[in-house]
């Protein structure tokens, strides 16, 4: 219950499409909140729960540890955590692991079932502690494929003679083998995928643009600000039928892409903000089939 807690902040509505999309894992998640957090709530326990009262300091360490590991474990995704929330700092994006990623978590359901129904025996603690174990170093795991693949895409964009101004790497779905790597560029970006298992020489950088004068023009309304802040500046943006989208670069690949909202309209002479859209996006489940495939297919 405790490791679910601080994504409760998504039954909140904090005004419109944008403001829902780029406050959550806020508040719910800084580190500078939640270790008062866990006081109140082991102040609670202690007064109206008996097991807390009898060893207290591990409670407290525990609910301390099941609060702040899920902030910290959602950084690892692409999403972006405000880990110092109310600090106005771009969120935490170390992009390690897909937000949904069987091998790490399958260790720890086998280690929570094994103290649920045998939890007298001590066979069941060791295999808690072997679960996470596992788990965690296949978290570090990700940190040297991601590591591997950036190298990779230096000499391939050095290779290419692309010039580019920031880089952004983050495992394909379910996996961490194959991870795909976006750069900015001038008037535009580049994304080119990494199977860590078979591809060899350069990366082969695809390049798409994007409305980046638009982008600037429109830059003082705050909902550009707020989707350019979040997504630290690793953003599309298209003029369609005179209306301003912008879509997140970090969330799905090229054509498809989880995050794209509109918010502004051409007015005369300057954009004006509009109520923010969010454009729905349908997947197609023949899309999973290819990334498991590429993994082992250049």
């Amino acid at each position: 219950m405790l490791g679910t807690l601080p994504d409760l902040d998504v039954f909140i509505d904090f005004g419109d499409v944008v403001r829902n999309f780029t406050y959550h894992r806020g508040f719910s998640h800084s580190l500078l909140v939640l270790p008062g957090v866990a006081v109140l709530i082991w102040l609670a326990l202690r007064r109206w729960w008996a097991p807390v009262g009898e060893a207290p300091r591990q409670w407290l360490l525990a609910i301390s540890l099941a609060l702040l590991t899920h902030p910290l474990l959602d950084a690892h995704t692409a999403y972006g955590t405000q880990l110092f929330w109310p600090l106005a700092v771009t969120p935490t994006s170390w992009s390690t692991i897909f937000i949904i990623d069987p091998l790490y978590t399958l260790p720890l359901l086998v280690g929570v079932f094994a103290v649920s129904v045998w939890r007298s025996q001590p066979g069941a603690t060791r295999a808690l502690v072997a679960a996470l174990a596992l788990s965690t170093a296949y978290l570090g795991w990700t940190w040297i494929g991601k590591t591997i693949v950036e190298r990779h895409a230096r000499q391939s964009l050095a290779s290419a003679g692309i010039e580019y101004t920031a880089m952004f790497t983050t495992p394909a779905p379910l996996n961490s083998l194959l991870w795909r790597v976006v750069v900015l560029t001038d008037g535009g970006y580049a994304e080119a995928f990494d199977s860590l298992l078979i591809d060899e020489g350069d990366m082969a950088f695809a390049r798409y643009a994007s409305d980046t004068q638009a982008l600037n023009e429109a830059g003082d309304i705050w909902a550009v600000q707020r989707l350019r802040w979040f997504a630290n500046d690793f953003v599309r943006a298209d003029v369609i039928d005179g209306r301003l989208t912008i879509t997140d670069l970090r969330m799905g690949q090229e054509p498809t892409y989880v995050f794209r909202h509109t918010v502004a309209q051409r007015g005369n002479p300057h954009w004006q903000a509009i109520p923010p859209e969010r454009m729905m996006v349908l997947f197609d489940g023949r899309d999973l089939g290819k990334v498991f495939e590429r993994i082992l297919n250049p």
